[in-house]
């Protein structure tokens, strides 16, 4: 998946790295993180609370693999109560300045099912949209 998003590519970067800014925009539409423990060094790991509009918050955790700013973030994924087609994959995102935005390239994988790599791509739509607002309101 590929997103131009309205900001250099510092600042981009700071959006995915920031958990003041991340907690703001993480997640698909009408998503809130009540709580995230983040720490985003080579090594160190992550855990978000998601919280739907409706129902019982989840989990995501994982570990961040590479942290080159404001070029590169790779870490894995993982649910913490995964559905069955559910296995760690790992995320990379490349930001690419294109002068007054920056183009963000976004690998996810291996996924078990084409089912869930739809539920993936869908979730990270959403998450783009809410970003790109974020960043709007910014500047």
């Amino acid at each position: 998946m590929t997103r131009t998003l309205p900001a250099a590519p510092s600042l981009a970067f700071e959006a995915f790295t920031d958990p003041n800014q991340l907690r703001r925009w993480w997640g698909p539409e009408g998503f809130t993180i009540p709580s995230l423990e983040f720490d985003p060094r080579v090594g160190e790991s992550y855990r978000i609370e998601m919280q739907p509009p409706e129902g019982e918050a989840f989990y995501l955790t994982g570990e961040f693999r590479e942290v080159d700013p404001p070029t590169r973030l790779a870490y894995t994924f993982r649910w913490e109560d995964p559905d069955p087609d559910d296995f760690e994959t790992m995320v990379e995102l490349s930001f690419c300045d294109l002068g007054e935005s920056t183009e963000v390239v976004v690998a996810q994988g291996p996924f078990k099912t084409e089912a869930r790599r739809a539920l993936h791509r869908d979730g990270w739509t959403d998450t783009f949209n809410k970003l790109e607002d974020q960043l709007v309101s910014q500047s």
